[in-house]
């Protein structure tokens, strides 16, 4: 079991507050609803490339990419994960601008039972009983979501399968977490000020003319810029937290962020949240429930193993 004076309180409050600005993300991208959802998510990578990197060079030197580079397959890989995060990035905050909020919420609910899928289908991974029956319950509540509104949730499962796919690509490439997010960065970047130069140089951006002229205006070139912060340091609040908290806290606290989107589509954007939805996202928070009490029951033995052995081991000597 884990006690609390046993977490490290600076990793703690480094998770709690990375999923925190996760979740109050879709005020922010409301705010910048305004501005075209490709021009917000090109800023987006552009900004935070830019921090991340500064981060990384000021942390580590300037030949933090080489290094991280040189582990075999890793330039591929982060290549197709910067691909995917970036889609994500996309799908999230077009979506939340055109009134789906609470249908992002629920892919990133889905998102921990399909990490488990990918697991048991690429890497071998075994479930139990428990764990089955929580994905077949999940299962259930995307086919009556899918039964009642004549179409799949298709946000929610794009959202959760691109986040899935990242994840075990990262996962795969054995790299730490913010060089890595350093060199997707990098790999998006260039296209990315393209497609920004494009646009302001046919009309269709408007982060470098007057509002007189059409542009943005002084505020929202100054939340572009921000917003770039504000994906960097989540992020950075994670990798730090992830190294000093037990994963199985990390794993209860990342519900913090959707249920904040939920919370915020449902009682600030004022989305639909009817009795047919309620009983969908019912039958997926059931399987959250069964998946996280089992998973917390699992690590509890795994401590109470490691404990026993270690005293035996102490008395042994």
């Amino acid at each position: 079991m884990i006690h609390a004076h046993a977490l490290d309180r600076r990793g703690l409050a480094m998770a709690v507050g990375a999923f925190l600005l996760w979740g109050v993300m879709p005020l922010w991208w409301h705010l910048l609803k305004s501005v075209p959802s490709l021009q917000i998510v090109l800023h987006r990578i552009v900004w935070s490339a830019v921090l991340v990197g500064l981060f990384l060079c000021w942390q580590q030197g300037r030949g933090w990419m080489r290094e991280a580079l040189a582990k075999p397959r890793v330039w591929w890989m982060l290549a197709l994960s910067g691909l995917l995060i970036g889609f994500n990035w996309g799908l999230y905050i077009w979506a939340v601008n055109a009134g789906h909020v609470v249908e992002t919420s629920l892919g990133y609910f889905i998102n921990p039972l399909l990490n488990v899928l990918l697991g048991v289908v690429f890497l071998r991974e075994r479930l139990g009983r428990v764990q089955w029956l929580s994905v077949a319950i999940a299962t259930v509540g995307v086919l009556w979501l899918t039964l009642r509104f004549g179409q799949l949730p298709w946000i929610a499962l794009l959202l959760a399968g691109s986040f899935a796919l990242y994840g075990f690509i990262r996962k795969l490439a054995h790299v730490a977490s913010i060089p890595g997010l350093g060199i997707e960065g990098a790999y998006l970047l260039l296209p990315s000020i393209a497609l920004l130069a494009w646009s302001e140089t046919h009309g269709q951006g408007g982060f470098f003319a007057t509002q007189a002229d059409g542009g943005y205006g002084a505020l929202m070139v100054a939340l572009l810029i921000v917003s770039g912060a504000l994906t960097a340091l989540p992020l950075v609040g994670f990798a730090y937290a992830v190294r000093r908290v037990p994963l199985s806290v990390v794993g209860l606290l990342q519900y913090i962020a959707p249920t904040m989107q939920f919370l915020i589509g449902v009682f600030v954007f004022h989305e639909a949240f009817d009795r047919d939805r309620a009983i969908g996202f019912a039958c997926i928070w059931i399987a959250l429930a069964i998946f996280a009490i089992d998973g917390a029951l699992r690590a509890r033995r795994a401590n109470a193993r490691a404990a026993s052995l270690a005293t035996a081991s102490a008395t042994s000597r």
